[in-house]
């Protein structure tokens, strides 16, 4: 079993260190500060074996160069992504798998952030590293691919097992929450939910990982085919991904 620990960085990152006991590999998810990742192996006396990224973005690689420097470690991310990922040892896309320890992480292309976005899907323990895909009660903003790509990505993820495990990039829940229950405040799984959530935020712990059941029930981002939502967005007929659309833009200015 694959054992996952969180690592804050930056104002509101989150690495994810990753260690298979069986094989003693070390792997870590989007190392934005190589420091606060050099400094946990060290605590931890272990060796750094890989690199996986999910996207290009500044706070997701920054760390890649000074770690693979540090340590030897192979870095590896997304084929559409080659030219953007600093020191890239091996490129993956849709449908490939990388063998981590005991175990296989699947790749998911989900462009929308980014036109290069990959999810790292670990089935066999029922585990998803979603980067800035997916987040908790929310999804990312629209930079690079359209409103119809990033729907199509997060409809791969809804159609994974509802016990999967969701690591996501930031710690954004409790503002997505509010953003959620401002779309439905007679949501009692929300209004309970943000209850835990200000807890959690007061005591400056992680509210990640969440459960995929969870997002089906609360997050609006991966509810856009229901007509209740979709009438509060516009009153229009509209595409499921026009909806989508609006609905990002309405996060984007909350």
């Amino acid at each position: 079993m694959i054992e996952v620990k969180i690592l804050k960085a930056l104002k509101d990152n989150y690495v994810y260190l990753l260690h298979d006991p069986l094989s003693k590999q070390t792997a870590v998810i989007d190392p934005s500060d190589e420091k606060v990742v050099l400094k946990e192996l060290k605590n931890l006396k272990r060796q750094l074996n890989y690199i996986f990224i999910t996207h290009h973005h500044w706070d997701h690689i920054g760390g890649n160069l000074k770690l693979k420097e540090a340590t030897g470690c192979q870095i590896i991310g997304a084929k559409k992504d080659k030219m953007k990922i600093p020191g890239i040892d091996q490129m993956l896309e849709e449908g490939d798998s990388f063998k981590f320890g005991d175990t296989r992480a699947e790749i998911i292309e989900t462009p929308g952030h980014t036109k290069g976005s990959i999810c790292w899907y670990f089935k066999d323990e029922s585990i998803l590293f979603t980067g800035d895909t997916l987040f908790s009660l929310g999804c990312g903003r629209l930079f690079e691919g359209t409103a119809k790509q990033m729907l199509e990505s997060l409809q791969k993820i809804k159609n994974l097992p509802t016990e999967t495990k969701i690591y996501c990039g930031h710690e954004y829940t409790l503002q997505n929450a509010y953003f959620a229950l401002s779309l439905d405040q007679d949501d009692q799984n929300l209004k309970d939910k943000i209850k835990d959530l200000e807890k959690i935020s007061k005591a400056q712990t992680p509210s990640i990982p969440s459960f995929l059941s969870e997002e089906l029930l609360m997050n609006p981002f991966l509810k856009t085919d229901k007509p209740s939502l979709q009438k509060k967005i516009s009153p229009e007929n509209l595409e499921e991904w026009e909806y989508f659309s609006l609905l990002r833009k309405m996060k984007d200015n909350y």
